[in-house]
C-alpha cells in the first residue's frame, strides 16, 4: 500500500445493498484500498430472531448473495463476518489497521446507538453517509425552524428545498482485497440453517431484480399511477417498497427515473407518484425528530386507550378469516406473498384497530414480522395513521366500511377472488357482502356459511358505533 493510497472500510448494513449509487463505496474506491464488510449480526441473524422476519430474512440473503458477486465482478469481494456490530466492527477495523470507516446513515434510534457506539469504540474516522432518504436530517423545517406534523406541507416544503442530485454511478472496478484481510472466513446462512422455508412467491433479492422491477413499472402502470394507484385488482403499483427498504435500490435513483419518464409526459402520474416517495420521507423525518414513536402513541390520550385482548378476533384477523372478504383477502397477501397493498393496508388495520378494539401496536408487529418491505418508519406511521393516534393521522372518527371499500377499490373481485378462492364463485354483486347474498346465490357458488366461509365475527355498523363511544368519550375529557 502506498503513502498516499488509504485503506477505507465500507461497512454495508442492510439498507444499501447495492453498488451504483453508494456514496461511501465511491468514496472509498478513490482512495485506495476498499474492504467491503457486512456483519451478521445476531440481533438479525440468530436463528429465533430470524424466524421473527421471514420474508425480509429472504429477501435480504438474496440481496446479500447478488451484493456479494457484484463486487466480485467489480474485482474486489465482500468480507462477512459474525458478531455484534458494536464489538465486530472496531475489532475488525484495528486488526485490519484501516484509516476510515464508511457507512450509510440510519433513522431508527437503535441504529443511532449503535453507531455512536461504534464511533465511540474506533480508532480512526467513522463516517456516515445520506442515502436512506433524499433530504438529510432536519433539512425540511418550518419557517420556524420546527419539524413538521403534518404531510402535505412537509411535502411542499421538500419540493422547494430539497435538491435532488444525479445518482453516482458504480465503479467500474476495484482493487482486489487485500492480501492480509483474514476475517473469520463466515458464510452467509441458508434459509435452511435459520429454521426458514423458503417462500417462491417473494420478489427476488438483488440489485438486477430491483432495477428490472423499476424498469417495468415505468414502461407499463407509472403512467396511470394517479388513476389506478388504489386498484387492488390491478397490477398497479411500483412493488418497489423492498427494494426501497434494502437500498438495493436508492431513494435518489427511483425518484431520477420517474422524474425523468413521468414529469412532462404524465405530470399528475408524477405528482401522484412522487407524493408516495414523500411520505416515506415523511415517515423518516418523523421518526428521526421523534424516535419514542416505535413504542408509544404520538398521541397521549391512546397510551391508556381501553383496547381489548379478543384473542378470537386477532386470530380470526391474522389468518384471513373474519368473514370481510377484503380484511381476510389482506390477511392471506400478508402470509402469503409478504406484501399488502397500501390501500388494503389502511382497510385492514381500521378494522383491526376500530372493527375489533385491538391495539395498533399488535397489528403493527404482526405486519413488521411478515411484510417483505417491512420499514420500521413507514410500518408504525401506517398504524398509527390508521389508528388516528399519529402525525397527520386520519381523524379518529373515520371508521373504513370494509364492504365499501372492497365494492370500490376492487369492483371486478380479482383481488378477493386470488386470495379467497372458496368464495370465488360469488357473483360481484355480492363478493364484497357474501352473508347478503341470497340462499340459492350461496349454494350455486358451494358456499356454505360458517363452514366453507366463516359468518361475519362482527356486525360493522355496531363495531363502529362502538368504537367512536369510546374515542369520542376520551377526546371530549382532553
Amino acid at each position: 500500500m502506498s503513502s498516499t493510497s488509504m485503506r477505507t472500510l465500507v461497512w454495508f448494513r442492510g439498507k444499501d445493498l447495492r453498488i451504483s449509487d453508494h456514496g461511501p463505496l465511491c468514496e472509498a474506491a478513490c482512495h485506495g484500498e476498499v474492504i467491503g464488510l457486512f456483519v451478521l449480526d445476531p440481533y438479525f441473524f440468530a436463528p429465533e430472531r430470524a424466524r421473527e422476519l421471514p420474508h425480509r430474512m429472504q429477501f435480504l440473503l438474496e440481496s446479500i448473495a447478488a451484493l456479494q458477486s457484484n463486487l466480485e465482478q467489480l474485482g474486489s469481494g465482500l468480507v462477512l463476518a459474525r458478531g455484534k456490530s458494536i464489538e465486530v466492527v472496531p475489532r475488525l477495523a484495528r486488526r485490519w489497521r484501516v484509516d476510515k470507516v464508511l457507512a450509510q446513515r440510519w433513522t431508527e434510534p437503535f441504529a443511532r446507538k449503535r453507531d455512536a457506539i461504534v464511533a465511540e469504540r474506533l480508532h480512526v474516522p467513522f463516517e456516515l453517509h445520506e442515502g436512506e432518504t433524499l433530504a438529510v436530517p432536519e433539512e425540511v423545517r418550518t419557517g420556524e425552524g420546527k419539524s413538521y406534523s403534518v404531510f402535505t406541507p412537509f411535502a411542499r416544503a421538500h419540493r422547494a428545498v430539497v435538491r435532488v442530485g444525479s445518482p453516482l454511478r458504480a465503479p467500474k472496478t476495484l482493487p482486489p482485497l487485500p492480501d492480509d484481510i483474514r476475517a473469520d472466513k463466515a458464510t452467509l446462512p441458508s434459509l435452511e440453517s435459520l429454521g426458514i422455508a423458503h417462500n417462491p412467491r417473494l420478489l427476488a433479492g438483488g440489485e438486477r431484480a430491483a432495477r428490472e422491477r423499476l424498469r417495468r413499472f415505468l414502461a407499463s402502470a407509472a403512467e396511470r399511477y394517479d388513476a389506478e394507484r388504489d386498484r387492488l385488482d390491478l397490477a398497479s403499483t411500483s412493488r418497489l417498497s423492498a427494494d426501497l427498504k434494502f437500498g438495493t435500490l436508492s431513494i435518489r435513483t427511483v425518484w431520477t427515473a420517474a422524474r425523468r419518464a413521468l414529469e412532462r409526459t404524465n405530470p399528475k402520474a408524477w405528482r401522484s407518484f412522487s407524493n408516495e416517495l414523500l411520505w416515506r420521507e415523511f415517515t423518516h423525518a418523523v421518526l428521526w425528530n421523534n424516535p419514542n414513536l416505535l413504542k408509544h402513541p404520538r398521541r397521549a390520550e391512546f397510551e391508556t386507550f381501553p383496547w381489548e385482548p379478543n384473542e378470537p378476533g386477532w386470530r380470526a384477523w391474522c389468518e384471513g378469516k373474519t368473514g370481510y372478504p377484503i380484511v381476510d383477502a389482506s390477511a392471506r397477501q400478508l402470509l402469503g406473498e409478504g406484501f399488502v397493498h397500501n390501500r388494503a393496508r389502511m382497510i385492514s388495520a381500521s378494522f383491526l384497530v376500530k372493527d375489533l378494539l385491538i391495539d395498533y401496536r399488535r397489528g403493527e408487529a404482526h405486519y413488521m414480522k411478515y411484510l417483505t418491505d417491512g420499514d420500521w418508519a413507514q410500518n408504525n406511521a401506517g398504524w398509527q395513521w390508521s389508528a388516528g393516534c399519529g402525525f397527520d393521522a386520519q381523524p379518529y372518527f373515520r371508521v373504513f366500511n370494509p364492504i365499501d371499500q372492497g365494492r370500490k377499490f376492487d369492483p371486478t373481485g380479482g383481488y378477493v377472488r386470488r386470495w379467497i378462492p372458496e368464495i370465488a364463485r360469488l357473483p360481484d354483486k355480492h363478493l364484497h357482502a357474501p352473508w347478503e347474498a341470497p340462499a340459492a346465490v350461496l349454494r350455486a357458488a358451494g358456499i356454505t356459511l360458517g363452514e366453507t366461509y366463516p359468518n361475519p365475527i362482527v356486525n360493522h355498523a355496531s363495531a363502529r358505533n362502538r368504537f367512536l363511544a369510546i374515542a369520542q368519550g376520551r377526546m371530549s375529557a382532553r
